[in-house]
């Protein structure tokens, strides 16, 4: 179920950096008062990265409850975005790929340039 996105709604990811000691109140604090979204929406998924970015966290309201998700990579580390804290909405996509380690928003990306600028 977490590798993938089947059955949820809309993905959310914490960018920047998470405390990871947070339990289910806090992270759905911070989405509620940071980033002022609903944490009670059903089959929305709301993503958290701690300063080591070979574990993540997922919170996920499940109408009657919410469900804490954990996950420590045994090698490599996810590719997680870590510019000004916002709450960034991804695609099912994007989430796949996070998943297998790609980065979903680029470093480097290659600009459009103007014609008279090449010479």
């Amino acid at each position: 179920m977490f590798n993938d996105a089947v059955g949820f709604r809309k993905i959310y990811l914490a960018v920047g950096y998470t405390d990871l000691r947070r339990g289910m109140e806090g992270l759905a604090a911070i989405v509620k008062h940071q980033f002022n979204l609903d944490p009670y929406g059903k089959g929305v998924l709301f993503l958290f990265c701690g300063r080591r970015s070979d574990r993540i966290k997922g919170l996920l309201w499940e109408g009657d409850g919410f469900l804490l998700l954990y996950k420590r990579l045994q090698t490599g580390s996810f590719s997680w975005p870590r510019s000004d804290p916002e709450a960034l909405a991804i695609t099912q996509e994007q989430y796949r790929m996070l998943m297998q380690g790609l980065e979903i928003v680029p470093k480097h990306p290659i600009r459009e340039s103007r014609p008279q600028e090449l010479l």
